[in-house]
């Protein structure tokens, strides 16, 4: 049966390749249900994916927890990007005296409704002003604590052995194999 990871995201995908040789790339809109807790989110979009095609699915949601915010803008991140920018969150994070944050990847894999599975990542770090060259989310202004680098400033390997999203995929692969 074929592994398809659901994304319109070539960088996402790429990075999820990297680590899980026999996934595919399915691009479908998915509806996006809106809620604080990511899991229902991932549920929602698995369970939907499995009305369009026979396979087993990937859905991941990253989520930017701001500990000056009490963790927002969490799963919303794509959404203050959209409207305050890397500088946007950068000068909330000065204004409230607290840069410290934490990058969360939750990916769900579902091979039927009844058999959905969650993997999740995070890793802590701080608020930063931009630095590196990427137009890939939060990469520019998030720089993980074992790291002098932000995101963007690491090369794809790099930011593949440390990132949210790698430690997550790493608990699927392990999964994978099991199954």
């Amino acid at each position: 049966m074929a592994l398809y990871f659901i994304t319109g995201n070539k960088n996402k995908f790429s990075e999820a390749k990297a680590k899980i040789d026999n996934i595919e790339q399915l691009e479908i809109n998915l509806p996006e249900i809106q809620d604080i807790d990511p899991h229902k989110i991932i549920k929602a979009k698995l369970i939907e994916a499995l009305n369009h095609k026979k396979g087993s699915f990937i859905v991941e949601d990253v989520s930017l927890n701001l500990e000056c915010l009490n963790g927002l803008p969490g799963p919303f991140i794509k959404w203050f990007l959209m409207k305050i920018g890397h500088e946007g969150l950068v000068e909330l994070a000065e204004k409230l005296g607290n840069n410290n944050a934490e990058a969360k990847a939750i990916i769900g894999y579902a091979k039927s409704r009844t058999e959905i599975h969650f993997f999740e990542g995070s890793v802590k770090g701080k608020i930063v002003k931009p630095a590196g060259e990427s137009a890939f989310g939060f990469d520019p202004v998030f720089k993980p604590e074992s790291s002098g680098k932000t995101y963007a400033e690491m090369d794809i390997e790099e930011k593949n052995r440390i990132s949210h999203r790698s430690l997550a995929l790493n608990k699927l692969k392990e999964f994978l194999k099991q199954t």
